[in-house]
C-alpha cells in the first residue's frame, strides 16, 4: 500500500507523506498515519493528547500543576496564546491577587520549569508512543504541539509488514463520523486510513492502569552520613552532606522518599541496614565522610532493602573548599536518582546558589542546621555570633541569611532575646529572610525561613502563600509539610495542619517532637486521651517541656496523678514555657482558642495534683 497518487495534504492539516506506508502496531491490530514534524496537529488530537496525559497514572505533575498545563494548551487552542504571561497564569491557576507581582513571586517560573520535566518524564515513558507531543518551550508558556515522528522500518519492496483490515462495527462507525465532520468523503481511501488510526489512539488512550498491587515508584531511605574522622569539622560535613543530598532528592520524581535525622545512628553504630524493606523501601542510601588537611572525601552506597546486597556504590576525593563539595553533592543527588529511579523519570539538577567563598560560611552554616535539630540554649549563642559574622563577610550567601532568620525567631519565641523583646527579632527574622529570597527565589531552606518570619510577624496570609510556594517546588519535602502543618495547627486550623503533620510522619523515620505536638492536641480536643498520651510520650523521647505538658494533659484526664505531678515537675525545667505558659504560645503564634484549651488543661493538671 503507497501513497502514490494522492492529494499532498488532507483536511486534517496533516501533510501526508508519499512513498510511506503505515506504521503497524503489532499489538493492538491499529495502525497510525505518519506526518512531517512541520504539520499542523488539529485542536481535536491536541484536546485528546491533553486528556491522555492527565489521565495516566505515570504522568507525576501536582494537582496544580496539571492545572497549569489544562489552562496554557486550552488558551492557546482558543486562540488567546497571546496572553499566556506569568501575570495572567498566576492569577488563573496559582491562586494570586492582581497585586502579583513575578519578580518578588517566582512560583510561574518556577512551576513552569516543573511541569516541562514532568512532560519530558511522561513522554520518556509511557507517552512515548503517542501519536502527539506537547511541549512548553523554554522561555516561554505557550506550549507547541507536534506530531510524534514515526519510526517505519526500511522494506525494500516498499510494501506494509501487514495489511490493514477493519475488524469492528465501532472502527466503521468512527471512520463514517469523522468523515462527515471534516469534510473529507472524496478522499474516502485516506479517511479509512486516519479513522483506523484515531481507533488506535483510542485504543492506547483507554488501556487501564496498572494493578494498584503493581508498585510504579521505589522507596528510598536515606540514613544519616557518618562521620569518619574525628573532630567538629567532620561531623558538620556528614550532617551537611546528608541535608544536601536529602534536598536535592527532594527535587526529583520518580521514587518516594524516606529520611531519618542524624540521631538515627544510635547504639547499632553504622551497621549495614537489615533485609525486609524498612518502611517498605526499595532501597536504603548511606554515606561516610573523611576528611584532611587538603581533602574531603566522601562515600555513598546504595542497598538493595531487601536482600542488603550493594547495588551501586561511589567514592569522591575534593579538595577542602566549599565550591568542590557544592558540586559533590549534586553530582551525588542526580547519580543516585538515576540509580533508583530507574526508568520513572529523566533526572534533572535544579539550579542552585552559589556556593559562599569562605569555608568558614558554610560550616557556620552547617552549625546553625545542627542546633536547630536540638534547641539547645547552649548552642544557640555560638550559632547566632557565627551567622552574623558570616553575613558580613560573605553577604551573598543566601542560605546565612536564611538561617540567621530562623535564629532571630528563635530568639524571640523561645526567649532568647537579650532585651527580651520578642517583637524585635521577629522584625530582624523577616528582614534576614527576605534578604535570603531576593539573593535565590527559588531557595526550599530560605521560602521555608520566609514562611515562618510572616507566621511570626503575623501576616498569615503571607505565610501561607509562601507555604504553598515551597510545597509545590518540593512537594514530598517532609520538613516543609511539618512547618506548614505546625502552623496551621497552632492557629486553630487542625482539619488542614494535622493530616500535614501526619504525611511528614510519614515520611520521616524519626520524626523531631514538634511534628507530633498538635497531633497529641488534637487528640485531646477529641477526648482520644490514650492515645494522646501515646504521642506526646513519643514526642517526649526527643524534646521538650512543651512534651511534659501534653503528658500532664493527657493523665489527668485518664485520673493518674502521681504521672501527672511527674510530668509537670518536668515541664518546670523549661524556664521559658514554666515562667508564662501563656505568653510562651502566644509568641509562637497560637491562636486565642488553643492558648484556652492549653491553658485550662495546665490549670486541671495542676489542680489534680493540689488534691
Amino acid at each position: 500500500m503507497y501513497w502514490e497518487g494522492l492529494p499532498s495534504t488532507d483536511d486534517w492539516g496533516c501533510r501526508l507523506m508519499p512513498d510511506v506506508p503505515f506504521a503497524h502496531d503489532a499489538v493492538s491490530g491499529a495502525s497510525e498515519v505518519p506526518c512531517r514534524d512541520d504539520s499542523a496537529v488539529p485542536p481535536a488530537h491536541v484536546a485528546k493528547e491533553l486528556d491522555r496525559i492527565l489521565a495516566s497514572p505515570h504522568f507525576q505533575a501536582s494537582e496544580r500543576r496539571q492545572a497549569f498545563l489544562r489552562f496554557i494548551v486550552d488558551e492557546t487552542l482558543a486562540g488567546r496564546a497571546e496572553s499566556l504571561k506569568g501575570y495572567t497564569i498566576a492569577l488563573a491557576v496559582f491562586r494570586r491577587d492582581d497585586s502579583f507581582d513575578p519578580q518578588a513571586d517566582p512560583v510561574v517560573r518556577l512551576e513552569a520549569r516543573r511541569l516541562r520535566r514532568d512532560l519530558d518524564s511522561y513522554y520518556v515513558d509511557s507517552g512515548r508512543d503517542d501519536p502527539v507531543r506537547i511541549t512548553i518551550p523554554k522561555g516561554s508558556y505557550v506550549p507547541h504541539f507536534e506530531w510524534h515522528k514515526m519510526h517505519v522500518a526500511d522494506t525494500p519492496s516498499r510494501e506494509p509488514a501487514l495489511e490493514l483490515h477493519d475488524h469492528s462495527t465501532t472502527a466503521a462507525a468512527t471512520r463514517a463520523n469523522w468523515t462527515t465532520k471534516f469534510g473529507i468523503r472524496r478522499y474516502a481511501p485516506v479517511a479509512a486510513a486516519l479513522a483506523a488510526g484515531v481507533a488506535a489512539w483510542i485504543w492506547l488512550a483507554a488501556r487501564p492502569p496498572p494493578s494498584p498491587m503493581t508498585p510504579r515508584e521505589p522507596a528510598v531511605l536515606v540514613m544519616p552520613f557518618e562521620p569518619l574522622t574525628p573532630g567538629e569539622n567532620t561531623r558538620l560535613f556528614a550532617i551537611g552532606m546528608g541535608q544536601e543530598l536529602t534536598s536535592n532528592l527532594f527535587r526529583f520524581g520518580g521514587f518516594r522518599l524516606y529520611t531519618s535525622p542524624p540521631n538515627a545512628l544510635s547504639a547499632k553504630g553504622n551497621e549495614a541496614p537489615q533485609p525486609g524493606r524498612p518502611l517498605g523501601a526499595s532501597y536504603v542510601v548511606r554515606g561516610s565522610v573523611q576528611t584532611s588537611v587538603e581533602e574531603v572525601q566522601v562515600t555513598t552506597t546504595v542497598f538493595n532493602a531487601e536482600n542488603d546486597e550493594i547495588v551501586w556504590m561511589r567514592t569522591y576525593a575534593r579538595p577542602f573548599d566549599p565550591q568542590s563539595l557544592m558540586n559533590v553533592q549534586r553530582e551525588l543527588a542526580s547519580e543516585i536518582a538515576t540509580v533508583v529511579g530507574q526508568s520513572y523519570g529523566v533526572v534533572r539538577n535544579d539550579i542552585r546558589a552559589d556556593p559562599p567563598r569562605k569555608m568558614e560560611s558554610y560550616l557556620c552554616v552547617l552549625r546553625a542546621q545542627a542546633y536547630r535539630s536540638t534547641f539547645r540554649r547552649v548552642d544557640f549563642d555560638p550559632a547566632m555570633q557565627c551567622l552574623q559574622q558570616t553575613v558580613q563577610r560573605d553577604p551573598q550567601y543566601s542560605d546565612s541569611w536564611a538561617m540567621l532568620g530562623w535564629l532571630h525567631l528563635d530568639a524571640g519565641r523561645l526567649g532568647y532575646s537579650a532585651d527580651g523583646n520578642p517583637q524585635t527579632e521577629y522584625d530582624k527574622a523577616l528582614e534576614a529572610t527576605s534578604r535570603a529570597i531576593a539573593l535565590q527565589p527559588n531557595s526550599p531552606l530560605a521560602l521555608k525561613a520566609l514562611a515562618a518570619a510572616y507566621h511570626f510577624t503575623g501576616r498569615y496570609a503571607d505565610s501561607d502563600r509562601i507555604s504553598h510556594l515551597a510545597i509545590d517546588l518540593n512537594p514530598n519535602d517532609p520538613d516543609i509539610l511539618a512547618q506548614f502543618g505546625w502552623r496551621l495547627a497552632i492557629r486553630g486550623n487542625f482539619s488542614e495542619g494535622v493530616p500535614m503533620l501526619k504525611r511528614a510522619i510519614e515520611r520521616t523515620l524519626h520524626p523531631p517532637a514538634w511534628y507530633l505536638h498538635f497531633i497529641a492536641v488534637d487528640l485531646y480536643l477529641k477526648g482520644e486521651y490514650k492515645q494522646m498520651l501515646d504521642v506526646a510520650e513519643t514526642a517526649s523521647l526527643r524534646d521538650s517541656g512543651f512534651s511534659q505538658l501534653l503528658i500532664a494533659m493527657a493523665n489527668t484526664e485518664l485520673g493518674r496523678r502521681d504521672a501527672t505531678q511527674t510530668a509537670l515537675k518536668g515541664m518546670s525545667q523549661y524556664k521559658a514555657l514554666a515562667d508564662d505558659p501563656a505568653g510562651f504560645l502566644r509568641r509562637n503564634g497560637a491562636a486565642d482558642q488553643v492558648v484556652d484549651v492549653l491553658m485550662t488543661g495546665l490549670r486541671k493538671a495542676q489542680a489534680l495534683v493540689a488534691s
